[in-house]
């Protein structure tokens, strides 16, 4: 197959935490050998390495916007991985897709990604809510001011979709956990580890006790690294498919949960793990102070807030999580023995 006959798909994001594991699921892909794959990356160290690989590594970040613009161009699809809210980022990638557009006549396709952190309230997990959004109710979500996390850059993605010049298809993962093992993290390549927990680890040993956002009773959807990543790609391939196989632009928001859990339950869980370890002064966490807050988590929104999904929308389109709950709460004791390990070194 000539170059020109494969589908040319740009991923920026790949040495990160959800593009890495999207990249290591593409790899396998039962199609692989008709894709032509371009990543970016920082680190002009891990150019050969991600080469070896398969994949042509361009040196770069979202800071580059004519880079990201001119790779953009010349992609049938691009899987946008990096920063959720680099408004400028998104807006080069959309003006590449654009000029795809015009120059070829053919619609490309832009996978992006955003969090349900734009579902996020102000509930310092004081209480638990009992708005629940799906991803199937547009209208409910289209009532979220521009002001809530990620909610700018969305509104600039769905808009584009409006002008027909791209189809657009908005990933938003809630709480990710579990040590990602990919190929790319054998290689050195890819940070395997999350945000939210691993800072809440980070933050509880570094303390030297266990903490908790107010009252712990706020409530988030959970799901796994290895289930964020083949949402992607089951998005990927009913895009693929035709413009009819998934919904896109305004009904383009597919959520990535499979599970919910109340906040605080993480924080007594890891609390008692600590403890045991001789990590943590007590088995009860404590409230985190506001000076304490603004240090380790620039405030209570990550950790206080609530967020409630369903991914409807991504199972009706064939996304099939296997890993409950049960594994948010098994994953926290590898968690803790790698951050803790890591901080000793």
């Amino acid at each position: 197959m000539s170059t020109s006959e494969k589908t040319h798909i740009f991923i920026t994001g790949v040495t990160g935490y959800i593009g890495g594991s999207v990249l290591s699921v593409l790899l396998s892909h039962p199609r692989v050998k008709s894709f032509r794959i371009t990543v970016l990356t920082r680190s002009p160290e891990k150019v050969v390495p991600l080469n070896s690989l398969g994949v042509v590594a361009v040196v770069g970040s979202n800071q580059d916007l004519e880079k990201l613009t001119e790779y953009a161009r010349n992609s049938d699809v691009v899987f946008a991985c990096a920063d959720s809210d680099d408004l400028q980022a998104a807006k080069a990638i959309l003006l590449g897709l654009k000029k795809r557009y015009d120059e070829t006549g053919k619609v490309p396709i832009l996978i992006h990604t955003s969090g349900t952190g734009v579902l996020s309230d102000n509930a310092a997990g004081d209480y638990a809510t009992d708005k629940v959004y799906s991803d199937l109710d547009i209208p409910l979500i289209e009532t979220l001011p521009k002001t809530q996390p990620h909610r700018e850059v969305d509104i600039e993605v769905v808009a584009a979709d409006e002008k027909g010049y791209v189809r657009t298809y908005i990933v938003l993962p809630s709480t990710i956990y579990g040590i990602a093992n990919t190929s790319l993290v054998k290689l050195g390549i890819q940070n395997p580890y999350s945000k939210q927990i691993p800072n809440l680890i980070k933050a509880s040993i570094d303390r030297k006790q266990g903490g908790v956002v107010g009252k712990g009773l706020n409530l988030w959807p959970n799901v796994h690294i290895s289930d964020t990543a083949t949402l992607y790609i089951t998005i990927f391939d009913a895009a693929i498919r035709g413009p009819g196989e998934a919904g896109h632009g305004r009904e383009g928001f597919y959520f990535g949960e499979n599970g919910e859990h109340r906040v605080g339950r993480i924080s007594e869980v890891i609390t008692e793990l600590l403890f045991e370890v001789k990590l943590g002064k007590s088995a009860e966490p404590t409230v985190f102070t506001k000076d304490e807050l603004q240090k380790y988590f620039r405030g209570a929104r990550s950790l206080g807030s609530n967020s409630r999904a369903r991914a409807d929308r991504s199972k009706l389109i064939g996304w099939k999580p296997v890993h409950s709950v049960d594994s948010l709460w098994a994953s926290l004791k590898p968690e803790i023995e790698a951050i803790a390990e890591i901080q000793n070194n």
